[in-house]
Formats: C-alpha cells, sequence, structure tokens
C-alpha cells in the first residue's frame, strides 16, 4: 500500500511541476477545462496535484482512524498494577504502622481489616476470614481461611480481622505475574497482514508492469519521448485510488459506531479478520455463561416449619452478616417475604456462621458443625436434601432455633437466562463453544449440559487459562475466548479473539479485542456477526477502490486519460466506498429481537459448596 501511494503521488507531483515550469501547463490563459471525454492530449498540459494531495489526505485520514483506536494498547498493564493495595498496616514491635506498600519486605507481618484489600501474597499467621478473590479468578464464592492458609495480594478481606506474613513482595507476586502474562500474550500475538496490502501486493507490481510496458511500447513505436512518458504517468496516477483510503476506515467506523449502539465495542481492523477465522469458542463460566453473583433459590423447611418464619428469621439474622453468601440470603428472603426483623443480638462464628437472638428466638445459621455444637442436629430428610444440593455445587446454609435444626437455605450462582440461547446462536456461525472453569468436573458439566455445550475443560487454575488457549492454538484452532475477570486478561490476550464482558474488570476490558457493554452473552454472537459483516464490507470496498481504476488503466495506457476522467473516476470509487459502508447501519442484532422477560426466573448453576 505504501508503494502504491508513493509511486502514485510522487508521478502525480513531479510531473504536475514539470507541467507546470515546463510545458504548457503554466502559462497565462491556460485551463483545464471539466471533460468527461476519451480524448488524446499533451501530457504536459495537465497537472495531477488535486489527484496527489486528494490521495494523501484520505490515506493519512484514514490511518489517523486507525491510531485513535490502538493508542491504549498498554492500558491493561496500567489496570492491573492499579487493582494492588497502595498502602499497609505493619506490624512493628507490636504496633501498627500504616506505610506505603514500597516499604513492605518479604518476612514482614501486616494487617488486613475487614472489607480492605490484602497488600501482598502471604500466610495468614491469625485470624479466620472469608476471603472474596473474585477480581483475580472471577469466582464469586468467597474461601474461607484461617492460620496457615496462603492468600493472594488484591484479595478483599470479607470477614475477620487477619495478620499475615509477607512471602511475595513486587515483580513476584501473583498480580505481578498475570500483568506479566498480559504483557507477553499481546507482543506475542502476530499482527494480522492487512487485506489492502494483501490486495496491493498483486495491484502494485501489475500496475508498474503496465506502466513499464506502456513506455517501452510508446518509444518502439517511434512517438517523442514526452508522449511515452504522458501515458507512463498517468498509468501511475490513475492506479492510486483515493478510494483505497476510505476502503477500511469508513466501514470501520460506520460498522464500530452501530456496534457501539448495540454495546459492542470493536478496538481496531485488525481485529476483523480473526472473526472470520475463529473455529472455537472458549467461554469462562462465572460472569459469562453465569451471572457471578450468589442467589438464594431454595428454601428447604423442616416438618413443621412455616416456610416464611424460615426465611423471615434467617434471613433477618444473616443481614447483618456482611458475607456474600449472607446477604443472598437476606436478599432473598426480603424479595419473598418483605421487611426482615432486626436481630436483638449479633456474633459472627468466624469460619462457621452467624448466631443471634430475632423476634425472641435463639438462632444459628450457618453449617452443619455450628448447629452440632448448639446440639442441634438435621433429620433425615433435611439431611438428604442438604447432601442433594451440595452433590450439585450449591452451598447450602443450615438454620436452627430454640434448640431444634428449622431448615436448609440453598444458595447458587445463576446461569443467564439467555446463556443458552447465546450458545445457540454461536454453534450458527459454526464455532465450538467450550467451557472453561476452575469448578470440578461434575459441576461443570451439569453446567454445560443445561447450556447445551458438549466440550468442557474444568479444574484449571486461574493463571492456567491462557495455557488452554494456547494449547487449543496448538491443535490448530483459532479460538475465540469470553471472560471478565483479572484471571481472563491473559487468556483474553492470547487468544485470537478476546471478548471481555462490559460487567466485568476493567483489565480483561482492556486487554480484549471486543467489549460486551451488556452483560448479555448474545452480544458476543451479534460481535462476531457485526465484525464479519464489516470485514465483508471493507472487500466490497475494495473492490469498487480497485476497479474504477483498474478499468481506466488500459485508457491510460493507450495515451487518452483525461485528467477529469481520472478525477471522476477517483471521486465515484470514492462515493461507492462510502455508500457501501452506510449500509452496515441497518445491521440488526438478534438479541435485540428476542424480548427475554426481565422477571424470567434464571436457571440454577453450580458453584463448590464452600460457606
Amino acid at each position: 500500500m505504501d508503494t502504491l501511494i508513493s509511486v502514485g503521488t510522487s508521478a502525480a507531483l513531479i510531473w504536475s511541476l514539470v507541467a507546470l515550469f515546463f510545458g504548457t501547463a503554466g502559462d497565462r490563459g491556460v485551463v483545464h477545462p471539466f471533460e468527461l471525454t476519451i480524448s488524446r492530449s499533451d501530457g504536459l498540459g495537465h497537472i495531477y496535484l488535486g489527484v496527489a494531495a486528494g490521495v494523501i489526505t484520505f490515506v493519512l485520514l484514514g490511518r489517523y482512524f486507525e491510531k485513535t483506536s490502538t493508542r491504549q494498547a498498554g492500558a491493561a498493564l496500567r489496570a492491573l498494577l492499579e487493582l494492588g493495595a497502595k498502602e499497609v498496616s505493619i506490624l512493628r514491635n507490636g504496633k501498627e504502622e500504616r506505610v506505603s506498600i514500597d516499604e513492605l519486605s518479604v518476612g514482614d507481618e501486616f494487617v488486613v481489616r475487614p472489607g480492605e484489600k490484602i497488600a501482598t501474597d502471604g500466610v495468614i499467621t491469625s485470624g479466620n476470614s472469608a476471603i472474596d478473590a473474585s477480581m483475580l479468578t472471577g469466582e464469586s464464592v468467597p474461601v474461607e481461611v484461617s492460620v496457615g492458609d496462603t492468600v493472594a495480594g488484591a484479595t478483599v478481606n470479607a470477614g475477620g480481622r487477619l495478620v499475615v506474613k509477607a512471602s511475595r513482595v513486587g515483580s513476584d507476586t501473583q498480580l505481578a505475574q498475570m500483568a506479566k502474562m498480559v504483557e507477553d500474550a499481546q507482543s506475542g500475538k502476530a499482527e494480522i497482514q492487512r487485506l489492502v496490502d494483501r490486495v496491493s501486493g498483486v495491484f502494485v507490481p501489475i500496475a508498474i508492469a503496465v506502466a513499464v510496458a506502456a513506455l517501452g511500447a510508446w518509444l518502439m513505436a517511434g512517438f517523442p519521448v514526452s508522449a511515452a512518458f504522458t501515458a507512463t504517468v498517468a498509468v501511475l496516477i490513475i492506479a492510486c485510488p483515493c478510494a483505497m483510503g476510505l476502503a477500511a476506515p469508513t466501514a470501520l467506523l460506520v460498522g464500530t459506531g452501530r456496534g457501539a449502539q448495540m454495546g459492542v465495542l470493536i478496538k481496531g481492523p485488525e481485529v476483523l479478520e480473526s472473526t472470520k477465522k475463529v473455529d472455537t469458542i472458549v467461554l469462562d463460566k462465572t460472569g459469562t455463561v453465569t451471572t457471578g453473583k450468589m442467589t438464594l433459590t431454595d428454601v428447604l423447611p423442616a416438618e413443621g416449619v412455616d416456610r416464611d418464619q424460615l426465611l423471615r428469621i434467617a434471613g433477618g439474622l444473616e443481614d447483618y452478616s456482611e458475607h456474600p453468601i449472607a446477604q443472598a440470603i437476606a436478599a432473598g428472603a426480603t424479595a419473598q417475604v418483605g421487611e426482615l426483623p432486626a436481630p436483638e443480638s449479633f456474633d459472627n462464628i468466624e469460619g462457621k456462621g452467624v448466631q443471634g437472638v430475632v423476634d425472641g428466638h435463639a438462632v444459628v445459621a450457618g453449617r452443619e458443625a455450628l448447629l452440632a455444637d448448639w446440639s442441634m442436629h438435621l433429620d433425615e430428610e433435611l439431611k438428604a436434601a442438604k447432601q442433594a444440593a451440595e452433590s450439585e455445587g450449591k452451598t447450602a446454609i443450615t438454620v436452627g432455633w430454640d434448640g431444634q435444626a428449622r431448615g436448609v437455605l440453598v444458595v447458587s450462582d445463576q446461569i443467564k437466562p439467555t446463556s443458552a440461547e447465546a450458545i445457540s446462536q454461536f454453534k450458527d456461525l459454526g464455532l465450538t463453544p467450550v467451557l472453561l472453569t476452575g469448578d470440578n468436573q461434575t459441576v461443570a458439566e451439569q453446567v454445560a449440559a443445561e447450556v447445551g455445550i458438549t466440550e468442557v475443560i474444568a479444574e484449571v487454575l486461574p493463571k492456567d487459562k491462557v495455557d488452554v488457549v494456547a494449547r487449543l492454538q496448538g491443535e490448530g484452532k483459532v479460538v475465540a475466548m469470553v471472560g471478565d475477570g483479572v484471571n481472563d486478561a491473559p487468556a483474553l490476550a492470547q487468544a485470537d479473539l478476546g471478548l471481555a464482558m462490559g460487567t466485568g474488570t476493567d483489565v480483561a476490558i482492556e486487554a480484549a479485542d471486543i467489549t460486551l457493554v451488556r452483560g448479555d452473552l448474545r452480544a458476543a454472537a451479534d460481535a462476531i456477526r457485526l465484525a464479519r459483516r464489516t470485514l465483508r464490507t471493507i472487500k466490497q470496498n475494495l473492490f469498487w477502490a480497485f476497479g474504477y481504476n483498474s478499468a481506466a488503466i488500459p485508457i491510460a495506457a493507450f495515451g487518452l486519460l483525461n485528467p477529469m476522467l481520472a478525477g471522476a473516476a477517483m471521486a465515484f470509487s470514492s462515493v461507492s466506498v462510502v455508500s457501501n459502508s452506510l449500509r452496515l447501519r441497518r445491521f440488526k442484532a438478534k438479541a435485540d429481537n428476542q424480548n427475554t422477560p426481565a422477571d424470567s426466573a434464571p436457571v440454577p448453576a453450580r458453584e463448590p459448596a464452600q460457606v
């Protein structure tokens, strides 16, 4: 493309200057009338400065749009580093001292209060709590930790006070290693050869060969040197179409603009070619196929216990806890029975559950072991129901008061109502969906079966997701990846096409090629359809961009090229390109044609049983 531009514009400029100063184009009274006729004329009487200026203007405009879309290439790394804590409370001589994270060294002990980020990777030396690692792992269920357990920097302490001994700091932490993986994946991704370059790779040699052949033919035929060079330069000029500079940028601008209206953000033109070749789409489970948020899905009261009473009492107690599972129970209870009673007393039993007094009842909620401590035991029916829920990967919370076990509340992540339809659309596009998750194989297969996925890769550690994508690529597959968590960022960058859910983390969004503003997985199918349509439009534009000018090359070679005819061909090809690109505004998303009720009951998903 650069060769075509430089040869054509240089020929136009140099010949115009020669015509101005050594020909008749600069003589007094000489005009260039608007004539769309094919006639032989003296080349030294015409100038092509407008052609040279127009081509360069359009090409530079197109490249400006391309550069602005890729200017934020390093934003994913910056967003990763922003996740970490900036300050830490170090224990020195038994006293807490608030210092910058840069002063933290391996072996230092530091305090993490509820709601604070853990400053760096380490081992717990004191305290029990629940750790919200969703920003790193993408999994919604908090992990219970106690003395001796390892924790990762940038995760959030959702429970009690912890004292952690730093084991890794700076570039050695899990967060820093993820940033390094993102950087390696981005720099290692092969650049896609521009479609325009490939077309130009064939067109340019042909145009130059025709120009040289015309020069030789005119000279051998005995015509003057000026006439021979007129035909030669005319070929080079007509071979450099203005529309070529508009072919990709106009389609990209209209396509990305339509995508933005649909909630699909495409980062650059190199993304489009990937969508055509993709044959496998890897889907992260939590936050992508599922909502990533714990929800109360089942209420199992003991014999003789009123269901609403179980919800009111358990929900009132759990409402005073900050634990995500407790909040899911409280929200579910409020939605079903209305206002909840306030506990008269409340205590958090770290690692086990909560206890307190509600409506005059001494209530306990949490693990079955906590009820056993109060000599409350589940009957056989409740025990069987609890085991059945946990076997499906759900979380079961036991509830008891006044010395008796009163019921079981089941909490789980939810499959998004539109996920099954999205999987069907992927298959219609010729893609093989693959479910990728850190859950155990049984739970993953149950989720996959409910949405129509047959291939499952389970029990994958967060840092190994990028290896899974690389392995699939090594098998000859062209892989698209859809994810939303920090742990997905390296895999999104490694994939041939990365799609990030806009409801996820900024790091995942920055590392991806396409961002889906909505949390609807169907938007991923729409994004691929739109990108493919945009690529097809660019190819059509290239046909028009080169078509008119290719047809005019023989006219130029025979010395019959009128400057007005050359200008008209370029103008008409440009209009054709822009008009064709504007047709993308009529692209319709299939997600918009399906009315999914906002209150439709979500399908229960599976999560490992953790409290």
